[in-house]
């Protein structure tokens, strides 16, 4: 069994795999040695990884070191089941890394555009045959909504629960309007966008995505634990080229 944890900018998501069955998943807004002794003692994992687009407590690693068969972090230095096609591969998000290894995994025959909606929206570019090519980065919906309210004297902080008209008709609507239908119709533009030059696979993922699966007009496939099964299959990926060495 593996164990594969997923330190975000607001949650950690860990889930417990056997092969490519996904068994357990967990969810904390922040993460204590004690939550991961619960889970290793309870379940018995025998191999892991971990990503973070933060700071990742080295207890924690010295405890899964200690207590697993062989623990990875992922980064770029890490082999992959992919090709990364970026100048820069050491500042690629390890999240990103991970959704993309899980998207192509699914569909390794196609070209596939990865929308992560979290705290950032990030759009990943695959190609067919495993080739990362690259993508983008844009604020997410708290944080439109943050800066509405800190960069201005009057904007109230508002969230995307609530009335959302086409238009506003007061000043929290007008903002939940334009923030929520802003984003549906920047990821709109990239779906077309994609499908008119690659004619590929959309997958959806993030804690936004199953907000934002039905306002899209675009058909895509939403998969909240995209990134968990792709460092599932980076951390089976290194059992295999342990075996053929």
């Amino acid at each position: 069994m593996n164990i594969v944890i997923d330190q975000g900018n607001t949650s950690v998501k860990i889930a417990l795999l056997e092969e490519d069955r996904l068994l357990h998943t967990f969810c904390f807004d922040s993460i204590t040695v004690a939550d991961l002794q619960n889970i290793v003692q309870e379940y018995r994992p025998e191999k892991g990884i971990f990503c973070s687009v933060g700071q990742w407590d080295s207890a924690f690693t010295l405890y899964l070191n200690s207590s697993l068969s062989s623990f990875f972090e992922l980064n770029s230095s890490l082999q992959l089941p992919l090709i990364l096609n970026y100048k820069t591969p050491r500042t690629l998000g390890s999240d990103r890394i991970a959704a993309a290894v899980g998207a192509h995994q699914q569909k390794p025959d196609e070209n596939i555009l990865v929308i992560d909606i979290g705290t950032a929206i990030t759009f990943d570019f695959i190609e067919k045959g495993g080739i990362y090519s690259g993508g983008n980065i844009s604020p997410g919906p708290d944080l439109r909504f943050k800066s509405l309210h800190d960069y201005t004297h009057s904007l109230p902080l508002i969230d995307e629960n609530g009335d959302l008209p086409d238009s506003g008709y007061d000043t929290a609507t007008a903002i939940r309007a334009g923030v929520i239908n802003g984003i549906v119709r920047e990821i709109d533009s990239y779906i077309e966008e994609f499908k008119k030059k690659h004619n590929g696979f959309v997958f959806l993922t993030g804690g936004y995505s199953f907000y934002f699966e039905s306002k899209l007009k675009n058909p895509i496939f939403a998969d909240a634990n995209l990134i968990l099964k792709g460092l599932n299959e980076i951390l089976n990926f290194q059992k295999n080229i342990k075996q053929t060495k």
